[in-house]
């Protein structure tokens, strides 16, 4: 049997439990509020209202989370400037993901609610997900196991590359 490690996995899991909900709350806020860790949280960009981190356990290298900075659980409890300023952070990060990674499409979206298959119900966050033509990803389906084909650090080099780009046109 071949073996595949993933130790930056074993914090994850050693929460996962009853306090699942409340940990991914957590742990937002805690992203949210400390700038000062970007770098180190793999922050890519602060809104006033959302801020875009590339997610710890992607479907896809450049797997990007869209997270309002207040925890709400339904996109409906929102403000208007909240959810203006997280759906134009979706056509940000199509852009920067285009630039750094050329991804050929995205899957783009919110799981609502434990039952929609949320893994953090109590904070709503936006899924954008680069996809390529030629990915196609069977290993997930004969192994449970999945490949990202990059680094966290090189994407996240790549990406505020791209960030930085799109700001000083801007």
């Amino acid at each position: 049997m071949k073996r595949m490690w993933s130790p930056w996995r074993s914090q994850h899991i050693e929460r996962v439990g009853a306090d699942d909900d409340e940990y991914g709350a957590d742990l937002f806020r805690s992203i949210g509020s400390d700038s000062s860790k970007d770098e180190e949280n793999l922050v890519i960009w602060r809104g006033s209202h959302v801020f875009v981190v590339l997610n710890l356990y992607p479907y896809n290298n450049g797997h990007l989370l869209i997270v309002p900075y207040r925890p709400v659980a339904n996109f409906c409890d929102l403000t208007v400037d909240e959810q203006v300023e997280l759906a134009t952070s979706i056509d940000r990060c199509m852009r920067w993901l285009d630039t750094a990674l050329r991804p050929d499409g995205y899957n783009v979206g919110m799981n609502i609610g434990r039952a929609a298959g949320a893994g953090i119900p109590g904070h709503i966050h936006t899924h954008v997900i680069p996809r390529w033509a030629g990915d196609t990803n069977f290993m997930p389906l004969v192994a449970d196991i999945r490949v990202v084909p990059e680094s966290m650090a090189d994407t996240f080099r790549k990406l505020k590359r791209a960030v930085i780009q799109s700001d000083s046109k801007n």
